[in-house]
């Protein structure tokens, strides 16, 4: 490409272009990742068809084998919620958000 005014401005437009792109890709990247309660896996699905209110006790017998990751790698749901009283939970997303607090506190 010449080094004059229409070769700069053709490189530039070339530029911004790639820079769309990588935000394009980016953006789709971002659309893939996991929201915070999807990353609960099989369990996620369990819990919607959970009856409420449930107690943790509940979610033990009922799932405990359940694996979630966390940040120390995947761990069973009984090893999560092992250091949780007998709590009654309301709704699914009241669970989902105790096991959040929990996986990313460890």
């Amino acid at each position: 490409m010449p080094d004059d005014k229409q070769g700069r401005n053709k490189q530039a437009a070339n530029e911004e272009q790639r820079q769309r792109e990588r935000a394009l890709q980016e953006a789709r990247d971002r659309a893939d990742e996991r929201a915070p309660g999807e990353q609960l896996g099989d369990l996620d699905d369990a819990l919607e068809i959970q009856d409420y209110p449930t107690t943790t006790e509940q979610l033990v017998e009922n799932y405990g084998d359940y694996e979630v990751e966390t940040q120390g790698g995947s761990k069973p749901i009984h090893e999560v919620l092992a250091s949780v009283d007998n709590e009654i939970y309301d709704s699914a997303d009241d669970v989902r958000d105790r096991i959040q607090r929990l996986i990313n506190r460890r």
